[in-house]
């Protein structure tokens, strides 16, 4: 990526000049040029894979930010969650490396309406216990996820979903209401997961719990959970996919959430690899080490999310103002270390398909500047009536990133006369910000980093239909374009209304884009192979790990 000078304004450049000084690293192990800034992303030239490791290994240490809630598939939507199951559980479909879409546990997947699909199954797939996989299964996993009743976190995928039926012995077929673009290409997340029905049965709640365990079909089985300690996967010998059969033979996670312990874990060799979804402040310190870190391209985004329907920061003026008034570039090269890529929307290069479609989504992202323009921000200001009521910000406890943009956001509206307070968060407790409303209560906003699931940013803006389980604000701005996009599967007319609901939801800004994040993998030097690109959420992306030789 392109650098140029750091450049501030006001309260907000005195904050950044502070922060230059002891913000850590966050990219590539090259060194860096811009002020700050210790890494240089290519965002033209990201990884998706690693060189595949070629040795048997005896086991890898693995760690995660935090220790999962569950592994239930169906309730898997965060980053420990998907990075464990991805390796567990596998739907019909699943994503690539490349963030492409190919069959999976479905040997075929048909449609002979716009509403109808037909998944016939593998014949030679059995679960980690040895019973054989059926249809009835792969319709309990799906149709356990429709419903209002339904506790799924991918309820938006199901929601136009009228049946999920056993149509033959190795046969499933979903109807939908309405045709629904994003059903198909859904299906490849943790949402078309899918798990023995008699297991989950007879868990019942306690199912994906380390109460409850878990039955899948993927290249590991769970062998132990032990809370507070570690979850154990084993090698699945008898994997149904000969090229995905793991080297590795157990891959332990474990739990460190401080960044700077985790970091040290690395170092000394405590723990074999990590994917970090912020850059930690030490991450310069790899550099020395027997540590490799690789840039992987990336679903992954920064933004800072409004999450009430009243107080100074529900007002479309007081967010298109304040993101007037911050220099995103300057977050990208002081807080990030150059381990970002500024971004004037929400979605990304990295969601644009190689083809027409995905060359009207870059004309619509190029025709976007993100300079910032304080006296415009005042100027919107002006417009935006009372904004005496202070806006309260979530920032994630153990984050330097969190905590540092809070830092610049907190000078940028001072500079604009906006009052910004901060609210720390522990990170075992921030997920819950997603789904609970009570954990939401004194907060305006939260900083967050959101991925998408699939190539296409319709996946992201759906999000703000009024109807969404993340449509905090009940934002309906741009409703009408997302319900023809949605129901539009002609991926060039579907791309025409999406960028249209990108205009709306541009200028209204329910979430404030704060710019792309790079997958950032480390792995020790002794093992190589893991799956480098955002497809790590939802591709067995252990099962190519091996030693180096």
């Amino acid at each position: 990526m392109s650098k140029r000078p750091l450049t501030l304004i006001g309260a907000f450049a005195v904050a950044a000049l502070t922060l230059t000084a002891c913000a850590g690293g966050g990219g590539s192990a090259s060194g860096g040029d811009g002020a700050g800034a210790a890494f240089d992303i290519d965002a033209a030239n990201l990884a998706t894979t690693t060189e595949p490791g070629t040795a048997p290994v005896d086991e890898v240490t693995w760690n995660l930010p935090y220790e999962p809630l569950s592994l239930d598939p169906m309730l898997s939507f965060n980053y420990a969650e998907n990075t464990v199951d991805a390796n567990l559980c596998e739907g019909l479909t699943r994503i690539t490396p490349d963030l492409d879409i190919e069959n999976a546990l479905a040997e075929s997947v048909e449609s002979p309406d716009d509403t109808t699909y037909v998944y016939t199954l593998r014949n030679d797939v059995t679960f980690w216990d040895g019973t054989p996989l059926t249809a009835d299964d792969v319709a309990y996993s799906l149709a356990r996820q429709v419903g209002p009743d339904s506790a799924t976190y991918w309820a938006d995928y199901f929601a136009n979903v009228a049946s999920v039926e056993k149509t033959g012995d190795l046969e499933v077929t979903v109807t939908l209401t309405q045709p629904d673009a994003l059903f198909e290409q859904g299906m490849s997340s943790a949402a078309g997961a899918v798990v023995s029905k008699a297991a989950a049965e007879a868990a019942g709640e306690q199912f994906g719990t380390p109460q409850g365990g878990l039955m899948c079909t993927g290249p590991f089985s769970l062998e132990n959970w032990e809370p507070g300690k570690a979850i154990t996967l084993a090698k699945n010998a008898d994997y149904w996919d000969a090229e995905l059969v793991p080297k590795v033979e157990r891959l332990t996670f474990s739990f460190i959430a401080d960044e700077s312990t985790a970091v040290n874990a690395l170092r000394t060799g405590d723990v074999d690899g990590q994917f970090f979804y912020l850059p930690p402040a030490g991450l310069t310190q790899l550099e020395d080490s027997d540590a490799t870190i690789t840039f992987g391209e990336s679903y992954i985004f920064w933004s800072l999310r409004a999450i009430q329907e009243t107080g100074t920061f529900s007002n479309p003026k007081v967010r298109e103002a304040l993101l007037a008034a911050i220099d995103t570039e300057a977050i990208a090269d002081v807080v990030f270390q150059g381990a970002a890529i500024p971004s004037p929307v929400l979605t990304g290069p990295a969601y644009y398909s190689d083809d027409e479609a995905g060359e009207l989504f870059q004309e619509a992202y190029d025709s976007y500047s993100i300079e910032p323009d304080i006296e415009r921000a005042k100027s919107l200001l002006a417009e935006a009536g009372d904004i005496s009521a202070p806006i309260v910000l979530g920032v994630q406890g153990s984050s330097a990133v969190h905590e540092q943009t809070a830092n610049l956001i907190q000078a940028a509206g001072e500079a604009i006369g906006l009052t910004i307070e901060t609210k720390v968060i522990p990170v075992e407790q921030f997920g819950n910000l997603y789904f609970d409303e009570t954990a939401r209560e004194g907060l305006d906003g939260f900083f967050t980093t959101y991925y998408g699931n699939v190539t296409d940013p319709l996946d992201v803006y759906t999000t703000f239909t009024p109807d969404s389980t993340n449509n905090f604000i009940k934002y309906d701005g741009a409703a009408e374009e997302l319900a023809e996009a949605r129901s539009t599967l002609d991926p060039v007319e579907r791309a025409k209304h999406t960028i249209a609901a990108q205009e709306k939801i541009t200028r209204d800004l329910p979430w404030l884009p704060m710019g792309d994040l790079p997958v950032i993998l480390v792995q020790n030097e002794a093992i190589s192979g893991a799956t480098a690109s955002s497809a790590y959420l939802g591709y067995p992306w252990a099962a190519t790990i091996g030693g180096v030789e």
